[in-house]
C-alpha cells in the first residue's frame, strides 16, 4: 500500500468547547497538525480563545481552561475562528486529508462560529475527512463498551506521549494515530483513495446514526433522533 492516503501528508483538528450544543456552544480553544508520515515531521498551531461567555465548570473540568484563563490569555473568538478555518483552507487546498475523530461536531460546531461571526469559509469546499469514530465503528462494529476518543485509542494502544489528556493538541494528534493504524490494519480502508474513503463515511456514518436512534427509541427514549448528515450538518434543521 504504498500510495494509501495514510503514507503522506495528514492534517489533524480538534477542539475544546464550552458545551456539547453545536449550534450555540463556542470554540474555547483549537489545534490543527501538520504531518508527514513518510519522513515523521509534524508540527501543530494552536489557539485559545476568548468565547465571549463564560465557560462552565462542566466544561472547565473536561480541558482545563477557566473563564478568567481565556478573557486574559485568549484572542477575540473571531479572530481566531477565522485563523483556523484559513490553517484548514491552507490544508484542503492542498489536497491534504483532515483527521477529525466525531467530525461532525467539531466541524459543524466551527461551521456556526463562523456564522456568528460573519466570518466568510466555505468548510465544504475541497474538504476530505478522515473520522476515526466512524471508521472504528465500520469495522468493528460489534465490539462493545464506550468508543470516545480515548477508549478507541486505549483499544488499539495510542498512548498521548506525555500531551495533557482531553487538550485539542493531544487530542488531535492521537486521532491522527488512530487513522493511521486502522488503515494500517484494515486493507479495505487503505485501498480508497481520499475521495472514495470521504463518500463512503458520509454513508457509513449515516447507518451508524439510523442504527443508533434505533437503539435508543427501543431502549429508553421513543422519540429520539439522531442525525444522520456528516462531516458537517447543514444549518437550520
Amino acid at each position: 500500500m504504498p500510495d494509501s492516503w495514510h503514507r503522506g501528508r495528514l492534517a489533524a483538528f480538534d477542539i475544546e468547547t464550552t458545551g456539547l450544543d453545536v449550534d450555540t456552544d463556542r470554540v474555547v480553544t483549537a489545534a490543527v497538525w501538520r504531518i508527514d508520515t513518510t519522513t515523521g515531521a509534524k508540527s501543530c498551531t494552536e489557539w485559545v480563545a476568548d468565547p465571549g461567555i463564560d465557560i462552565p465548570e462542566a466544561a472547565t473540568s473536561v480541558h482545563g481552561i477557566t473563564t478568567e484563563y481565556a478573557r486574559t490569555h485568549g484572542r477575540p473568538a473571531p479572530e481566531v475562528v477565522t485563523a483556523v478555518a484559513a490553517e484548514l483552507g491552507y490544508l484542503v487546498g492542498r489536497g491534504v486529508p483532515v483527521v477529525v475523530f466525531n467530525a461532525a461536531y467539531d466541524l459543524t460546531l466551527l461551521d456556526r462560529e463562523l456564522a456568528r461571526h460573519r466570518r466568510s469559509a466555505d468548510l465544504n469546499s475541497g474538504l476530505r475527512v478522515v473520522d476515526p469514530m466512524v471508521l472504528d465503528r465500520r469495522v468493528d462494529r460489534f465490539r462493545t463498551g464506550p468508543r470516545k476518543l480515548g477508549d478507541v485509542c486505549g483499544h488499539y494502544g495510542i498512548t498521548l506521549d506525555g500531551e495533557s489528556a482531553h487538550g485539542c493538541r493531544a487530542d488531535a494528534l492521537a486521532a491522527a494515530r488512530l487513522a493511521w493504524c486502522l488503515a494500517e490494519a484494515h486493507e479495505e480502508l487503505a485501498a480508497m483513495t481520499v475521495d472514495e474513503l470521504h463518500t463512503a463515511q458520509v454513508r457509513w456514518r449515516a447507518e451508524q446514526a439510523a442504527s443508533l436512534q434505533a437503539y435508543l427509541r427501543r431502549t429508553s427514549d421513543p422519540e429520539a433522533v439522531v442525525d444522520t448528515r456528516w462531516p458537517i450538518i447543514p444549518a437550520g434543521g
